[in-house]
């Protein structure tokens, strides 16, 4: 997977702050699947990110392959997660699954309800594509 710079930074500020909290017994494993992911990621500067990269508050187009289904989701910070909204937190697995992949690619991952399959269709929106990176 590939992510930012600052996408890394911020991540890894969510880590600490949810294994300093009371919070962490409840997310731990959402925690420790991110930080497996992150351990592997490659790391760019956010003027270097590939376009077809899902990065954090990316909005992307996956097909369910299990269900056959386009669905639409934005990526983002656990306070910002809303179902209606098809915002999906970075610490829920769906979130956590799709940090880092590309258009193109097939991800597998354990969701609560069994093994999921996506594959990644397109990219709706990224902030570096668009230059609305945080520094």
């Amino acid at each position: 997977i590939i992510i930012t710079n600052s996408d890394l930074q911020r991540l890894n500020k969510l880590i600490v702050a949810y294994e300093e909290s009371a919070e962490s017994t409840h997310d731990s494993e959402y925690i420790d699947t991110l930080k497996i992911e992150l351990a592997k990621a490659e790391i760019v500067d956010s003027k270097e990110m590939p376009t077809d990269v899902i990065t954090m508050n990316s909005r992307v187009e996956i097909e369910d392959l299990g269900l056959k289904r386009l669905l639409e989701y934005t990526l983002v910070f656990p306070e910002e997660a809303n179902s209606t909204d098809r915002k999906v937190s970075i610490l829920a697995p769906l979130g956590t699954a799709l940090i880092g992949y590309r258009v193109g690619d097939t991800i597998e991952f354990n969701a609560p309800a069994g093994i999921r399959r996506l594959r990644v269709v397109k990219i709706i929106y990224q902030p570096e594509a668009a230059g609305d990176v945080i520094a």
